[in-house]
């Protein structure tokens, strides 16, 4: 099973059904930045989508209530066709400010079971063997994507099917070229950024809010005749 590199959207191992990806924001951060890659989210969405029809995208992040630039850049992932799922951070003793978001993962992977064919997780944490194992038995195709120096072994083991970032890097990287409304800041986790950002009076969350919504490419979202997915089919900013 290999990728076909001459398209961002074909998988050669055939069809994939109905996919809902799940993306550990703050573990796949801290992997691209080892590997000196900056991702673009919607190159990256379009690459695990392969050939299927998406039922959600989700995107997992702990959040600081007072970094703007951070606000900004989740308003427009919700914009773009990702479901943003956000807990505010915890200050731990030693001063470090975290927030785990693994439990989510898990169980909206176990809940949305049967409504997807195909789970793409996008982690290399290794907590998340047993839940993989759980949505397996429920008869469900998972996928692991990430960097394999950066995802534990085990996790790559439970898989039904590994996508190493590493290898197509090329195809999910963001251009630093690109400009106008397409032209965003790359992914800070929360613990990086100070408790406050202010810009000379600008604010970077007004300034997102005037990029339009856009969709990467065209999506076949899982809606067959004789199933109601409603709640699943578009994904809308929550306020």
């Amino acid at each position: 099973m290999q990728f076909d590199t001459t398209t961002s959207s074909s998988w050669k191992f055939g069809h994939r059904g109905r996919v809902a990806v799940f993306i550990d924001g703050n573990n796949l951060f801290h992997a691209a930045r080892f590997h000196n890659i900056d991702i673009d989210y919607n190159k990256l969405l379009r690459v695990l989508l392969g050939d299927g029809r998406l039922l959600r995208a989700f995107f997992y992040t702990g959040v600081d209530a007072g970094a703007e630039r951070q606000q900004g850049f989740l308003l427009w992932m919700r914009r773009n066709g990702f479901r943003v799922v956000q807990k505010e951070l915890k200050t731990f003793y030693d001063g470090t400010r975290k927030a785990n978001l693994d439990v989510e993962i898990a169980v909206d992977m176990l809940s949305l079971a049967g409504r997807y064919d195909t789970a793409v997780l996008v982690s290399g944490d290794e907590d998340f063997v047993y839940a993989i194992n759980a949505v397996a038995y429920k008869g469900c195709r998972v996928e692991v994507a990430g960097f394999r120096s950066n995802t534990a072994p085990r996790l790559i083991d439970v898989a039904d099917f590994f996508i190493d970032l590493g290898d197509i890097a090329d195809l999910v990287r963001k251009d630093i070229s690109q400009t106008g409304d397409y032209d965003i800041p790359s992914f800070i986790p929360p613990e990086e950024l100070p408790t406050t950002e202010i810009l000379r009076g600008n604010s970077p969350a007004q300034d997102f809010a005037r990029v339009p919504a856009k969709v990467p490419f065209e999506t076949a979202y899982a809606d067959d005749e004789n199933e109601n997915l409603s709640d699943f089919v578009r994904v809308t900013d929550e306020r």
